[in-house]
């Protein structure tokens, strides 16, 4: 095919910070191959819909994207890739006007099967590998698409845990880790291109280096960047309770490149449920971690993930998470309802619990959580905190926003040419929507 200028595609992207690193990968190829991306009204000739399929939700959420790029652009080659393309293929079969449908296995390949396929073959085609025979972690270009200043690095993808409400090691296949070398590499050429923080991430982070030969750890992968002063900033994604060890906080507490930041996984402060769930930890290590974080690193953001009404979750079982959540420094939560994934073994679990009560449970966590960003931000009233600042403006505001290394979104007076620069500001004000202002210093 020849490209020109009017060639142009557009990427949705739905999901996890790992499927959003992948459409950035597959964007910057579209662009060395001449595509050009679509503006805003712009019907665009190839369209990529990178799917998620966590809950019930993501699937709708998913069909209801795909069908949304089938209407705005009729004329469009339509490609459905990610983890709903990888467990559901048939049903995105039944959807009138699919081109394409790509599992994970080939994703990183997608310009090139579009481009090979093309001519006169049957739709949909159905380009999916069994994940689960996957050994070798596919290395991806590093790449930063459209204005993001913080960008993604996975280094890590599948997952071997199989918790018992979970889809994502039959849509991601087993653990598998990039090359030692390769990270620092990569991060090395980040920093190279300007940018002043990297965002680590994976499907199951704390498992990264098991796989290699020789074996490695997250743990040695960050005192390997620490020695080597690869970036400004390091920030990790979720990490799961017992994968924080001892070591790793102590690396975060003694040095400054490592934004002391935590996202950990709890999803039940309930011993009965945490054990129907295949979690393999306890309410009270949970606890007990999280005194240990805040003991060393003060000023730690502890973020958690709750999930609500898992078949068997009483009233007692979830008075037991909003306690412990409720009498620890946690700092913000992400609660979602517990959503039954055909595959998996709680799919059959008897005790369902309503989803009325669902309803009603999410709400008071969110609430709760709410209320520990409140009061986490509140400890920095009138402190003086260095902000990476976005390449872009707040749309509601139209002032400079940016990050803390402890993950608090700042916004700030200032010109332009502040974008991606690390600032000091005097935070000032909180509003009671959580929103932060505060002054250069």
């Amino acid at each position: 095919m020849n490209f020109n200028d009017t060639f142009k595609f557009r990427i949705t992207t739905l999901g996890c910070k790992v499927n959003q690193y992948e459409s950035d990968a597959i964007a910057q190829r579209l662009k060395d191959l001449g595509y050009v991306p679509a503006g805003a009204e712009d019907p665009a000739d190839l369209c990529i819909i990178n799917t998620c399929t966590v809950t019930q939700k993501a699937s709708m959420q998913s069909r209801q994207a795909v069908r949304q790029f089938i209407r705005s652009n009729p004329q469009a080659q339509i490609v459905v890739t990610g983890c709903y393309a990888q467990t559901e293929p048939d049903e995105l079969r039944k959807i009138d006007g699919v081109h394409h449908i790509i599992g994970h296995g080939d994703k990183h390949n997608i310009p090139d099967i579009v481009l090979s396929q093309e001519k006169g073959l049957p739709s949909p085609s159905l380009i999916r590998r069994n994940i689960l025979h996957e050994r070798h972690f596919k290395q991806i270009p590093v790449t930063v698409f459209g204005n993001r200043t913080r960008p993604f690095l996975k280094i890590q993808d599948g997952c071997d845990t199989f918790c018992t409400y979970c889809i994502v090691p039959y849509a991601r296949g087993r653990s598998r880790s990039m090359p030692f070398e390769s990270v620092l590499k990569n991060i090395h050429c980040l920093k190279q291109a300007g940018f002043h923080e990297v965002v680590l991430t994976g499907v199951h982070l704390g498992a990264y280096g098991l796989d290699l030969s020789p074996q490695t750890s997250l743990t040695a992968l960050l005192d390997h960047i620490r020695e080597s002063n690869a970036m400004d900033r390091v920030r990790l994604s979720s990490v799961e309770p017992h994968e924080l060890t001892q070591d790793l906080i102590k690396l975060v507490a003694e040095t400054d490149i490592f934004c002391p930041h935590f996202h950990i996984p709890l999803q039940s402060g309930d011993d009965r449920i945490l054990e129907r769930m295949h979690r393999p930890y306890t309410s009270s290590f949970f606890r007990d971690l999280i005194v240990k974080i805040k003991d060393q690193v003060p000023d730690a953001a502890i973020g958690a993930d709750i999930l609500i009404g898992f078949p068997g979750e009483t009233e007692k079982a979830f008075e037991n998470t909003y306690s412990l959540i409720e009498k620890l420094p946690v700092t913000y939560l992400h609660v979602f309802p517990f959503s039954p994934r055909p595959g998996t073994p709680a799919d059959k679990y008897p005790q369902k619990v309503p989803q009325k009560i669902i309803k009603a449970r999410c709400e008071k966590m969110r609430r709760l959580g709410n209320e520990k960003k409140r009061i986490f931000y509140e400890k920095f009233m009138g402190k003086t905190v260095e902000v990476l600042i976005e390449s872009k403006r707040d749309k509601a505001t139209g002032l400079l926003k940016g990050i803390t290394s402890n993950y608090i979104l700042v916004h700030v007076v200032g010109k332009d040419d502040l974008f991606n620069t690390l600032v000091q500001v005097n935070i000032e004000k909180i509003e009671k929507n959580h929103t932060v202002f505060g002054v250069r210093c």
